[in-house]
């Protein structure tokens, strides 16, 4: 096929896979002359496998950038030579390398040239993994610690708000039943705003996850007092330090 042709096929799969895929998204075709646009693609691509080394050989001549509502983004590009295409994650901007630290790359997928299928195989693998990238990433940025399903860490922001994530649902029922809000990017705050609302908030989190077999710890940052709130339980010790593995290409 000529470039233009390939370039047509690609920017249809795109807009049919963007449809398909949850929540709402929409696709934005970059043909071969948004040199710009393409440079920064194959430097954003998060991906040290497959894509990489596909892009390692193949300069891009085109790509088509799906983005969801909340601003994650996809990639679809050609597999040179072969049928199908690659859908990979793109990097989040806008923060800094240390939070990157610890955090897998969500390398990206080979699907067929039906896009209803492959958008099965995206939202039931590549999007689950973009999806936890992602969190962790914007858990580092903010000095969220990490809970686990049978513990949750809140942890103090600079604000005098309250922070958890990730959380199970089972956990996340019991924090939105105390005034803990869900964000898009999966964290879920409690204001601080009213540090006596927030103390009760605290004190009645705790025995409700201990009931169901969740323990409570609390997370204090370098130089932040929280105020007087504690879960009636045994507080353990902080979270695990992150690995010093760091972010590479």
């Amino acid at each position: 096929m000529h470039d233009h042709e390939n370039s047509e096929r690609l920017a249809s799969f795109a807009d049919v896979l963007a449809g398909e895929l949850p929540g709402t998204w929409n696709s934005v075709h970059h043909p071969t002359e948004d040199k710009d646009d393409l440079t920064d693609l194959t430097n954003r691509v998060w991906d040290l496998d497959l894509v990489a080394e596909v892009l390692a050989e193949h300069p891009l001549r085109h790509a088509a950038v799906l983005t969801r509502q909340d601003g994650a983004q996809l990639v679809v590009l050609d597999r040179p030579e072969r049928e199908g295409f690659l859908v990979a994650a793109i990097a989040p901007s806008g923060f800094p390398a240390e939070a990157f630290r610890g955090v897998r790359e969500p390398d990206g997928v080979v699907v067929s040239d039906d896009p209803f299928r492959s958008a099965e195989l995206v939202a039931g693998d590549l999007l689950t993994r973009f999806d936890a990238a992602l969190l962790q990433v914007r858990c580092n940025a903010a000095g969220i610690r990490p809970s686990r399903p049978d513990r949750v860490v809140l942890t103090w922001q600079p604000d005098g708000g309250l922070a958890a994530a990730p959380v199970s649902e089972e956990a996340a029922e019991v924090l939105i039943a105390n005034g803990f809000v869900r964000e898009e990017s999966g964290i879920h705050r409690l204001s601080g705003d009213d540090s006596t609302a927030q103390a009760h908030a605290v004190r009645a989190v705790g025995p409700q996850l201990d009931a169901r077999g969740i323990a409570v710890a609390l997370q204090h940052p370098s130089g932040r007092i929280g105020p007087n709130a504690a879960p009636p339980t045994p507080v353990p010790s902080p979270a695990a330090a992150w690995t010093s593995a760091t972010r590479s290409r």
